[in-house]
């Protein structure tokens, strides 16, 4: 606490040497420390898609939030993580991927100008902000992720992620496919 009373100081949020993952431990040995077990919960291949990810939308393209949501969950099952990361979490990564595509699918048809609603100028469009600010979310949404895998997965895991065919997936959305 400052001198004047006020909150300020002390350790910071991240600082500090950071704690090893599962794997590290496992193949030092260390592994008799005490690790918490995910409660038992009915498994199930992929958890049913709520309708919100699903929904027609107005363009009349296909959402793909879906197609996300099921691979991501089957990339986490295929690494034992499924009861660790939250189904909300999936569901929120998912529509935070699939409005990135949908913003990215308009800038590329319209193009990164519009035009001014009451002047009639050119204007940046503002589909390219939108974009800008979905793709921090899906990059803050995956990290997330990937962080509960990486510090809960215990076998070494590579190859590709659900993250890792984001561009892939913009790539045939644009294709219509």
């Amino acid at each position: 606490m400052a001198k004047d009373g006020s909150g300020r100081g002390g350790a910071r949020p991240g600082a500090g040497r950071k704690p090893k993952v599962l794997t590290e431990k496992i193949s030092e040995g260390k592994t008799a420390e005490v690790m918490m077990e995910p409660a038992e919960l009915e498994g199930v291949d992929v958890p049913p898609v709520k309708d919100f990810l699903k929904s027609p939308q107005k363009s009349g393209r296909e959402l793909v939030a879906e197609e996300v949501f099921n691979e991501t969950y089957a990339w986490l099952k295929a690494r034992g993580c499924e009861k660790l990361v939250t189904v909300q979490m999936v569901e929120q990564y998912a529509m935070s991927v699939s409005r990135w595509i949908q913003c990215e699918e308009i800038v590329s048809s319209t193009g990164f100008l519009a035009k001014h609603p009451t002047t009639g100028a050119a204007i940046a469009s503002p589909y390219v902000s939108m974009s800008q600010s979905y793709m921090k979310q899906t990059n803050y949404c995956w990290m997330q992720i990937y962080q509960i895998v990486k510090e809960n997965c215990s076998v070494e895991f590579s190859g590709n992620t659900p993250m890792d065919d984001t561009m892939e997936r913009l790539l045939r959305a644009r294709k219509g496919v």
